[in-house]
């Protein structure tokens, strides 16, 4: 029983790629009379005209038209990114966030007037015991 239907299975797997063989024969010899069909002398003069009538625009494709992009020269408008110096992190500077701290600044606006970054400010405040531990 189950041979049998093994059996009917590889027949019809056969058949079925022997259909997708004659389509794919007959699909090509459909593409190859199509410009013929319309009047036209040969397959460039098709091809010409069927560009034509899509805008005229010559259709690249994708992978060409990236290396293209690629090959442009971009102007240079894009600045150089500078980057950060790490912060010097002194008594001073240690002294000065308490003191903004005590005069109730928010920890940006103590980034800001300092010159430091916003993670520098809270792990000074940490160490200073001034943040408020997670209950």
């Amino acid at each position: 029983m189950l041979t049998e239907k093994i059996k009917e299975l590889a027949a019809a797997k056969a058949k079925v790629e022997e259909l997708e063989q004659k389509i794919v024969a007959e699909r090509a010899s459909e593409l190859a009379g199509l410009p013929a069909s319309f009047g036209f002398e040969g397959v460039a003069a098709f091809v010409k005209a069927v560009r034509a009538a899509a805008g005229g625009k010559p259709v690249k494709h994708r992978k060409v038209r990236k290396a293209a992009k690629k090959t442009k020269k971009k102007p240079q408008q894009k600045k150089q990114k500078k980057t950060r110096t790490r912060a010097k992190i002194t008594d001073e500077t240690r002294a000065e966030v308490k003191k903004l701290v005590e005069a109730k600044k928010t920890g940006a606006e103590i980034a800001k007037a300092l010159g430091i970054s916003l993670p520098s400010v809270q792990n000074i405040k940490k160490a200073l015991g001034l943040v408020k531990a997670r209950a």
